[in-house]
């Protein structure tokens, strides 16, 4: 992109910067690196890069198989493995070039104290901003996801919170009853922005052998499958978030411009890609191009005009 290409696309999230209104998601692309490696992808065709989830030990995560191609998405079950934040900030963290894209940390924890230590962690490295993770399972509390329960979620901020001053990003689960209610109290517990949605539980079944699929029998459901259900999610929270001014990444199936913008119409100021690149690696700069010519052909002098701005019937 020229100049004036970029400054169409450069939107402000939180205070930061990004370059465009696309971060990569977390769990998709590893710590940073993996996609760096396909010739003419470049992370600085993306605002943010989300890393990987990370916990405050190492986690081996869960028995194969891991993931199952459905058709039109994806379920995985990968179970959080990873080096442990320690590992994360003194080893990985110095590897990533801060000058090329925002960098964004993925905190994930089975208790309160967890969460609190996580983000502490990464609140002294250079980490742009802070995403929770939510959906995990509270294991004091019966192994009930905290992000399934308003008062739960609230706890989850409000303990992070007070751990960070870098800006906190609540990534909510679509497996609960009210998401509007939960991303209500995440806004009255601190979060500074809203990430919308994380991905559907689901499972496969091999009929011949009568089991599951996957190894942990159910896993989370993404890809273009989901992407009716999280526009809808997005909107919804978009209601809520916007009387207090908080943005939120919309994701869920994005495979195109079209789709990006779509959740930008919804009310996202930012749009999460994730498996789109399991499908094609060089997404991102098609999708950078495919909203230029939209805003080109709509006569729109820069793509956050695009937020909050769908008509209902």
């Amino acid at each position: 992109m020229d100049n004036a290409h970029k400054k169409l696309l450069a939107i402000d999230f939180c205070g930061l910067r990004f370059a465009t209104p696309q971060v990569l998601l977390s769990g998709c692309v590893g710590f940073g690196e993996e996609y760096t490696r396909v010739v003419g992808f470049s992370n600085r065709h993306v605002g943010a890069v989300c890393l990987k989830g990370t916990t405050g030990a190492a986690r081996l995560g869960n028995p194969p198989h891991r993931i199952y191609e459905t058709p039109e998405g994806m379920l995985n079950a990968i179970g959080l493995q990873n080096p442990g934040v320690n590992q994360v900030v003194d080893e990985i963290l110095p590897q990533l070039d801060f000058e090329e894209t925002r960098f964004i940390a993925n905190v994930s924890g089975s208790t309160l104290e967890e969460y609190f230590e996580v983000t502490q962690r990464f609140d002294d490295s250079p980490i742009d901003a802070i995403e929770i993770n939510i959906s995990c399972p509270n294991v004091k509390e019966g192994g009930v996801a905290f992000g399934n329960d308003p008062d739960m979620s609230a706890r989850v901020v409000e303990t992070c919170r007070k751990a960070t001053q870098k800006p906190i990003i609540t990534k909510l689960s679509p497996n609960q009853t009210d998401i509007a209610e939960n991303a209500r109290r995440c806004i009255e517990a601190g979060t500074d922005a809203l990430s919308a949605i994380n991905t559907l539980m689901g499972m496969a079944i091999d009929v011949e052998a009568r089991k599951t699929i996957i190894g942990n029998n159910q896993g989370g459901l993404s890809g273009p499958a989901i992407k009716p259900i999280a526009l809808l999610k997005v909107h919804q929270v978009y209601q809520v978030a916007k009387h207090h001014h908080v943005p939120i990444i919309g994701q869920g199936g994005v495979t195109s411009a079209e789709d990006a913008i779509a959740f930008m119409l919804a009310g996202a100021t930012a749009v999460g890609v994730g498996t789109g690149l399991f499908y094609d690696p060089l997404l991102c700069s098609k999708i950078n191009q495919g909203m230029i010519d939209y805003l080109s052909r709509h006569e729109i002098s820069h793509v956050s005009e695009l937020i909050g701005t769908l008509q209902l019937h």
